[in-house]
């Protein structure tokens, strides 16, 4: 736990009461209570690790009875997931937005480690380099076909 940094902490507790249950309401300032940090810390972890691309739904409410409410979303099959992915990687996708849907394709097996591993080396900024722009797109175009493939046996 030493090697660790708060926002690996915070996510790991959010984590194991989503395993727990399917979703979590929190309120921001007493989490930050709770893990004696600043209650932005608290947004980046939901911002940057509880996304549609990683599997969650997150909902807010502001105000004095407000609350921050993190589901973990079920898919009915294999097929609407990966048209729910589709939908997500539109017309252009950052790499690191990519990183992350393999990632959640892989953890959900959908995809062996070297299926990722291949799929992650073709849409890398290297490899794709050309205008920020053009990079974007191409690697949603390609990101899409690898999706869209996963159907067919």
């Amino acid at each position: 736990m030493q090697n660790q940094n708060m926002s690996d902490i915070i996510e790991a507790y959010l984590k194991q009461v989503l395993g727990v249950h399917e979703q979590i309401e929190i309120r921001r300032s007493e989490m930050a209570n709770q893990f004696n940090c600043v209650p932005s810390q608290i947004n980046y972890v939901i911002n940057t690790r509880f996304t549609v691309q990683q599997g969650y739904l997150v909902e807010s409410k502001r105000g004095g009875g407000g609350y921050i409410r993190i589901i973990k979303v079920k898919l009915l099959d294999k097929v609407e997931m990966l048209d729910a992915m589709i939908q997500i990687i539109g017309e252009k996708i950052s790499q690191k937005d990519a990183y992350s849907i393999i990632q959640k394709l892989y953890e959900d097996e959908v995809i062996t480690k070297r299926e990722a591993t291949l799929m992650l080396s073709a849409l890398e900024k290297n490899v794709l380099a050309s205008s920020e722009k053009n990079e974007n797109s191409l690697r949603a175009k390609i990101l899409i076909a690898f999706v869209d493939n996963l159907r067919y046996e």
